[in-house]
Parts: structure tokens; sequence; C-alpha cells
């Protein structure tokens, strides 16, 4: 009896061995299929997700994951299909199907921090201010995927965003507006100082308008509820708009408002800011849409020179700091701030502050020694459709053709 019952699991773990084997070998060629497939149709993460994986089951190879590029999906198919590997599609594309139709979103909160996973332990990516619209791509958990105005996807907490669907989206969007233009505010449950606290606001944050009650504003904000705000922190959000003119000596003048306000990574509103997010955050309060990070925001506008002690500079020019490229690496873009004139810039570095490229300044900037390039942003706006740099006015998340 011993000897049959040592067979029979001598047999059995040689069987699961092999078959763990042959699992390790198609999980390694689905591998090098994948990443040259995202190479090609999602290289970067934060504007196009491709997260495929294979399920072993005792059934069979399942293929799971999501993503935004129906190519590289179709690609990978093929690939998998050429390679004759028995693999059963359940991959998502985004949105995700099950979302209905409610696939369109507005930011809910004052500020929201997005993550590059659906889990408070994954890394930073950047935030989103009230009233910001969003698109909604698939939920997990308690965690909503979302992709901004500029294009940046990344995972917020689900009870952050307001879901919607177009009609309820469109009513929000044409809908008269207000804007919070002081740094910080308080929506109350009625028209005193002494009301009870609904929500925080900053500025740049956007509400529904509905009426007024002496001193304030009635608004309903983006959850539905409706509160009030002291007059002289909001205005009209269209005249608003309208008024914005991304001068050099207005964007300067927005731009040192922040002077000692705190760094943090990935942060794009005026409570914390990286150094983007501060560039971001300044141009957004001068009407226009940056690219989130800063090796993106380098990809757009005039190229200007760096000779002559820094002569053809003009304020309001963005500095790119990092490491230029070498026959063995590509150029590397980590640090932005904005010239204001006389060798000087200001930039988000531990806080705003204010630093100069002259080395005999007292305020030196010890990395200036890896100014990279210069691109002037005023000269470029609306130029690309879709990306780059853009006007908040001609935005169709912002106003949607009715």
């Amino acid at each position: 009896m011993k000897k049959v019952l040592f067979v029979v699991l001598a047999f059995f773990f040689v069987s699961v061995c092999k078959g763990d084997e042959k699992s390790d070998k198609v999980k390694q060629l689905f591998d090098k299929i994948s990443s040259e497939i995202k190479a090609q149709y999602a290289p970067d993460r934060r504007v196009k997700t491709y997260e495929p994986f294979l399920e072993f089951t005792k059934d069979g190879i399942i293929l799971r994951g999501s993503t935004t590029e129906p190519e590289a999906k179709k690609a990978l198919l093929k690939a998998i299909a050429d390679n004759k590997l028995n693999v059963a599609d359940s991959m998502k594309v985004l949105p995700d199907p099950s979302l209905g139709d409610k696939i369109y979103g507005i930011t809910a909160l004052s500020v929201i921090n997005f993550r590059y996973g659906p889990d408070y332990d994954a890394e930073s990516a950047t935030q989103t201010v009230m009233g910001t619209p969003l698109r909604i791509l698939e939920k997990k958990g308690g965690w909503t995927r979302a992709v901004t105005p500029e294009g940046y996807i990344a995972w917020v907490t689900s009870g952050s965003i307001q879901p919607m669907n177009e009609a309820e989206y469109m009513t929000w969007s044409t809908s008269p507006r207000l804007i919070i233009t002081t740094y910080y505010t308080l929506f109350r449950e009625s028209p005193s100082e002494s009301a009870a606290v609904v929500m925080d606001g900053v500025m740049g944050n956007i509400v529904r308008a509905d009426g007024e009650s002496g001193d304030y504003y009635k608004v309903i904000l983006p959850n539905g509820k409706s509160a009030f705000v002291p007059k002289v922190h909001a205005t009209c959000f269209e005249k608003w708009i309208d008024s914005r003119n991304p001068t050099q000596t207005n964007i300067i003048n927005t731009a040192r408002q922040f002077v000692g306000f705190p760094y943090m990574w990935a942060g794009t509103s005026i409570k914390a800011m990286d150094c983007s997010g501060f560039t971001k955050t300044t141009y957004y309060l001068n009407g226009l849409i940056l690219e989130r990070d800063a090796s993106q925001q380098a990809r757009f506008g005039d190229s200007i020179s760096v000779a002559n002690n820094f002569a053809a500079l003009q304020t309001g020019d963005l500095l790119f700091f990092g490491s230029k490229a070498t026959k063995e690496k590509r150029e590397r873009i980590s640090h932005v701030g904005i010239y204001i004139g006389n060798g000087e810039f200001i930039h988000s570095a531990t806080s705003v502050r204010i630093n100069s490229l002259l080395p005999e300044a007292a305020n030196y900037y010890e990395g200036s020694t890896r100014l990279v390039r210069v691109r002037r942003i005023i000269t470029q706006i609306d130029k690309i459709e879709g990306e780059g740099i853009l006007t908040i006015k001609n935005h169709p998340w912002y106003f949607p053709k009715k």
C-alpha cells in the first residue's frame, strides 16, 4: 500500500513540475511578446495604459488586464496566435464596458491625489482640483483610474470623483460656474461665517452657480450638495476665462504669489506643488493647460538659446534642468522653473523660491550647470490640437459644445 501511494505521489509531483515548467516557458514567451508591443504602442505609462497578464487555471490560460490602446491588444492577440499559444481572451479595452455610460467625471474635492496604482502604497502621480473634468477608465475596489485634461492617466480613490453620464456632464459643464480666486476658502451650509463647513476650497476650484444670498454665492458642489461661499472669494468662471491674458508680466506676478509655499512630489495645487506642478498651476491660473511633467513640458514651445550669458531669455520662459544627451544616454529632464529676468528664475525646490543662474549671485542655484534647454510657451498656445499648450477656453472638456 505504501509503495502504491509513493508511486502515485511521485507521478503527481512530476506532473506538477512539468506543468509548472510549461507555464514558466509560456509566461516567459508572453512577457517577451508583451514588452515588445508595449514599447511600440504604449511606452509611456503616464499617457497610455497597457497592462496585460496571463492567468493560469485548471481549465486553461486566460489573457487578463487592460489597455487604452485597441491596436496594442490586436497586435498582442496576433502574436499569441502566431506563436500557437492557446490563450482565451478576457483583456479589457478601456474605458471598461462595465462602467456603462458613467465614463465622465468631475473632481469632487478641493484637491485630490492620483497614484500610479490602485493602492495607498503606490507612487504619487499628480493632483487635480475641484471642478476639473476627467474621463473615467475603470474601477477596482475603492479606486478609479481616470484621465486628466492634459491626458495624464492614474488612479484615485473613487470617492474623490463624481462620476457622470454624458447628459449629467453636459449639464454641469454648460451651467453657469464660479471659480475660487482666493488662496483658501470654506464652503458652508448657510450664508454665515458661523455655519457648519461642508468642504474646503482652494484657488482654481470650479463649482456651479446657484444664486446669491447677501454677501454669499449659493453653489452646487460636484457631489451635488448645496453650499455657500463668500462673494469676495469667487467670480464668474466664464468671465474669469475671458479675462485671462498670459503675458510675461501676468505669469510672473502669479508665480510670485506662491513664494514660500511647500514642495510636494506630485503636487499640482496651491496646497503644495512639485517643480512642474508649480509651472502648471501658474499657467493654469493664467488660462493655460500645460503637460503634467517637466519632461513633457520640455517638448513644447519655441526653443531658446542659452548662449551669451542668457541674453536671449525672456520673462516667462521655462528653464529645464537635467542631463544632456550623450552617445550612451538620452537627454533627461528632471526639473523646471520660470525665468523672471536678470539671470533669476522662480521654481519649486523644497519650497517655491527665487534663485539665480549667475555664479556670482548670492542666491545662485547650484543646479544651474544642469540647465538643458529653454522653451518659450506663450508663442505656441493652441498650436497643436489636443496636446502641448492649450487654453482652458478652447479645451472641449471644460467647454463642451452644447
